[in-house]
């Protein structure tokens, strides 16, 4: 890796790389590449852990390194220039936040090093060979979307549903893994299960109204299109009166009923603490997927909540991993 032992050197020198820059001209800085799929509130949250705890290292953009962040505004069509450009750029580590900027930017990783953020099924989308084998060079953070969990919850605030609804991108490879699970464990419990999919966020209002007629309530991935209209969705499942069950505490900010699930603040620390790593000379090969599956809570919007006249019951209400949000 270009750069790297040199940097990794300097890096040693000094606390944190932040009282003096790495070096003394700025091609010896090191060039972080972050790269963003879409805007919502699930992947800002990450991108500005990320950004926060690169800071907290000691990284200073413009200072001790250069950071480049790039937003492919939604399109994957844009993500093979968008690489081409990095590559151009001589950038010493993508940090590549979900699934397809990760299988985009596996064309640089013969010679960059890739950490991902927010892919719930690394393996199953072939972006690394297992969790614990990162020898092609990619490794990262990953956050398997709690589908028995929520459907659990779902049926402990309503034991009398039999149908769920599930609005989801075929495009996004996460979104039909978490499909497999929900409909294998629909079966084991008994419900129906409802599809409709979507291809761009525009359609979601649209998919929303038609299969809330079917379902008594609708379960959503981290699906970055149908995350990127959450608030569609969720005023849909207001006006219809369907629960929206969500595979994000960012989805639930932003209307969606409630999840089970992480922090995913905590994703981007971990995901930034990888990029110090490399910085530093460790070999991705020496870094595991780090994946996110314990430290579990219970999230709720209280205004969605009320909105649907819903009482909790006990066991959750009274639960000392429930967070509640809104006002």
């Amino acid at each position: 890796m270009k750069k790297l032992l040199k940097i990794a050197l300097t890096l040693m020198l000094v606390t944190g790389c932040s009282k003096q820059t790495i070096n003394e001209t700025n091609d010896d800085k090191p060039v972080i590449g972050i790269v963003q799929l879409v805007e919502h509130t699930s992947l800002n949250i990450i991108k500005d852990a990320i950004l926060d705890q690169l800071d907290t290292l000691g990284y200073k953009d413009s200072e001790n390194c250069v950071i480049k962040f790039v937003n492919a505004q939604g399109d994957v069509a844009n993500l093979p220039t968008i690489m081409q450009n990095l590559k151009a750029e001589n950038v010493d580590v993508v940090v590549a936040i979900t699934t397809p900027v990760a299988q985009a930017a596996l064309s640089l990783s013969s010679e960059t090093p890739i950490i991902f953020s927010a892919i719930s099924d690394p393996v199953g989308a072939n972006v690394v060979k297992a969790l614990d084998d990162t020898s092609d060079n990619v490794t990262g953070t990953s956050d398997p979307v709690k589908v028995k969990q929520i459907i659990d919850l779902a049926l402990t605030i309503d034991p009398e549903a039999k149908t769920v609804g599930y609005i989801y991108n075929a495009g996004e490879d996460n979104s039909v893994s978490n499909l497999k699970i929900l409909q294998e464990y629909a079966l084991e419990k008994g419900l129906t299960v409802e599809t409709a999919t979507i291809s761009v966020s525009s359609e979601l209002q649209t998919a929303s109204s038609v299969i809330a007629n079917k379902v008594d309530f609708i379960f959503v991935p981290t699906d970055n299109t149908v995350a990127e209209a959450m608030a569609i969705l969720a005023s849909e499942g207001i006006k219809a009166n369907i629960p929206v069950y969500v595979g994000a505490d960012s989805m639930v900010m932003d209307g969606g009923l409630a999840t089970v699930g992480i922090d995913y603040s905590d994703l981007g620390i971990e995901t930034a603490n990888m990029v110090d790593k490399v910085l530093k000379g460790t070999l991705i090969s020496d870094i595991p997927v780090e994946t996110f599956d314990s430290n579990l809570s219970i999230y709720i919007n209280k205004n969605t909540l009320e909105s649907l006249g819903i009482t909790l019951p006990e066991s959750i209400a009274n639960d000392p991993k429930l967070i509640e949000i809104g006002e």
